[in-house]
């Protein structure tokens, strides 16, 4: 869009007279002359004007024009305000000069304070120092103001601003994504005069092609033609970037080939675009096609779209040769990038070749390259993912080091991988530094401390995260809550979890079934079966359907309670709603059968067990085994030894 240039050059409206008297033109040099020389320039003007028929305040506008020092252009605008209380007030022109002074040296605050007094002494300001003021303001995305002045000027002159004022408005509001209100804009313009030209069209085209409405900006470009506005080659290029971008290639295609056929040639950027869309769909036969076609056209492919197509080629699912992809880009005269080392060393991360990846990262900093947040974030997550947690840590410092704030996902990994180490201390020490970098923790990242905490005993703790949480303001989620029930219950602390789990459900939270199962599996620990049973009840009630975990945790919590009855009870249920057994929940009946002696129906569970196609595991063994060596019964004992080890399962202690 910056090669289109207006096609005309808006009309000056600027009131001034078109020829200067000789007499005030030499005013006006003298006025400029004591002001940039005199010391006293006060005193001096002060003497100048006393016997002049001319008044300072008839050729203000005239010095604010010419003059150079804003600073001095200030103090001259106080001192004529000063002298003539009656009369400068009331000159629109000079107001007007003395806001574009102020706006070419960006004094916002400035313009409204003068905006402001010339509204209560109801002067009015000319179109071209609106228009002026528009650009300025636009051009340094104080959008609103511009949008204000805007209206002003429909309001007082029944006009838009000039052209080069109103393309200066459009394209910000386009780039800050206020489209539809760039659209009324472009209305405004196309209805007051037609004061629209080429590029107001290609602006107002790119911002519906961005917000996905390229059949609506097509509309807009054909409504035009022959009204100041001819097509050329960057309309094609914004429509088939519009289609590629949406991933309508098909369309984009069809514009293509409309575009050769009128006679346009293609450019970069239309190949680029194209491209582009074929690299969305994975059509890499057609991508070739197109890199073919623009070495016979001569149009040489840069880097940015050979970097399109390497991660695309990622995306897809294709096998990427590093060392042949580096060579194929020199070799088209491309210099591999930032962006060729991040997507590459991205793509390696994922597929799990960390080591390679790793490798590309010290390459690119041998050649200088700036790296940055997503040359690190994928190593220092593909590390922890591998276990490699110490050389993830490295990475993120020197990220650190280097200028780059890592983000929560960075962090997150190192958390993550720590606290699956066992150094929960460390972790929270990397959540300090998190912290002191204005990086706030997740929900995940607090997840991850307090199961670490409470894995550890450290309920005090995992409730201190929990109040930094609240007072962070990052909503604890059901998974929190669920993981600190779970840490109290380990402790042996039934009453804080059910206190816990009744406040997450006081707050309107779905505990979920692993919230649930947290506060069942406490219950029965306790051999509160009966408030067991309630909260399987409860949970129903929510829509939430138990599975293997709740129905074997109540059934071992019966066991426990020698109550084998209740146990078979539990285990029908669990049959009759289609949740199968697992091997927790037939080694919970196995113990239960051999504490009351009845080894036959044991033993007629694990061969149940078995045909299930479920592998019993040590504990199963077990305490089958445990059990026939208490009743004397040693050959049985031994079958079971020798049978666990046919089986390949390793006795414990």
């Amino acid at each position: 869009l910056s090669r289109i240039k207006p096609l005309h050059t808006p009309k000056s409206t600027s009131p001034s007279p078109l020829r200067i008297p000789p007499h005030v033109k030499n005013l006006i040099n003298e006025t400029i002359q004591i002001l940039k020389t005199h010391q006293q320039w006060p005193d001096s003007l002060q003497t100048r004007f006393c016997d002049e028929e001319t008044r300072v305040s008839e050729i203000a506008h005239y010095v604010f024009d010419q003059i150079h020092d804003v600073e001095l252009g200030i103090k001259f605008f106080n001192w004529v305000s000063k002298q003539e209380t009656l009369h400068f007030p009331f000159n629109g022109l000079a107001y007007s000069s003395f806001l574009k002074l102020l706006a070419r040296f960006k004094l916002f605050s400035e313009i409204d304070t003068a905006l402001e007094n010339m509204k209560m002494e109801e002067t009015k300001p000319t179109l071209e120092a609106l228009s002026f003021l528009i650009r300025v303001y636009a051009d340094y995305s104080f959008v609103d103001k511009a949008l204000e002045l805007f209206y002003s000027v429909l309001k007082i002159y029944d006009s838009v601003p000039n052209l080069i004022a109103c393309n200066s408005l459009l394209n910000m509001l386009v780039k800050l994504k206020k489209v539809e209100i760039a659209r009324k804009v472009f209305d405004e313009m196309v209805v007051r005069d037609g004061c629209v030209d080429n590029y107001s069209v290609g602006i107002m085209v790119k911002g519906l092609c961005s917000i996905g409405k390229v059949e609506e900006g097509k509309k807009l470009i054909e409504h035009m033609w022959g009204k100041r506005c001819v097509p050329d080659v960057v309309f094609y290029n914004t429509l088939i970037d519009g289609y590629s971008t949406k991933g309508d290639v098909e369309k984009a295609n069809e514009l293509f080939k409309n575009m050769k056929m009128k006679g346009f040639l293609p450019t970069l950027k239309t190949y680029g675009a194209m491209i582009n869309g074929f690299c969305k769909k994975g059509d890499f036969d057609a991508i070739d096609k197109l890199l073919k076609e623009m070495k016979e056209m001569g149009v040489s492919v840069n880097t940015q779209v050979h970097n399109t197509i390497l991660d695309a080629r990622f995306k897809h699912g294709f096998e990427v040769n590093v060392k042949d992809t580096i060579k194929q880009m020199i070799k088209s005269g491309c210099e591999p990038d930032i962006v060729t080392y991040n997507t590459l060393i991205g793509g390696l991360c994922k597929d799990g070749k960390v080591q390679k990846a790793g490798q590309l990262l010290e390459q690119a900093k041998k050649k200088g390259l700036a790296l940055n947040k997503i040359s690190f974030t994928p190593l220092i997550q593909g590390y922890c993912k591998i276990g490699e947690y110490l050389v993830a840590l490295d990475l993120l410092i020197e990220m650190s080091e280097r200028g780059h704030k890592p983000d929560v996902v960075a962090f997150g990994s190192l958390v993550h991988g720590l606290v699956a180490m066992g150094e929960v201390d460390a972790a929270l020490t990397i959540r300090h530094r998190m912290l002191e970098r204005g990086v706030l923790p997740d929900a995940g990242i607090y997840n991850v401390l307090m199961n670490g905490l409470c894995k550890k005993g450290k309920l005090s703790a995992a409730k201190v995260l929990l109040r930094e949480m609240l007072d962070q303001n990052v909503p604890p989620d059901a998974f929190i809550y669920a993981t600190l029930v779970d840490g109290f219950i380990r402790d042996g602390d039934l009453h804080e979890a059910k206190e816990l789990f009744d406040i997450m459900i006081g707050e309107g939270m779905d505990p979920g079934v692993v919230g649930y199962n947290a506060m069942i599996k406490g219950f029965c620990k306790f051999g509160k079966m009966k408030e067991a049973l309630l909260c399987v009840t409860r949970m129903i009630k929510a829509h939430l359907t138990p599975d293997q975990f709740t129905y074997s945790t109540i059934i071992d919590g019966y066991i426990k309670q020698h109550d084998i009855g209740g146990a078979l009870r539990m285990f029908g249920q669990m049959v009759k709603r289609q949740c199968k057994p697992n091997v927790v929940t037939y080694t919970s009946l196995i113990n239960g059968f051999c504490r009351n002696g009845d080894f036959n129906t044991a033993e007629k569970a694990f061969k149940e067990m078995q045909s299930c196609g479920l592998e019993p595991n040590v504990v199963t063994y077990t305490i089958l085994i445990g059990s026939f060596c208490k009743e004397g019964k040693l050959a049985k004992a031994v079958f079971y030894f020798e049978l666990m080890l046919s089986n390949k399962c390793i006795p414990n202690e």
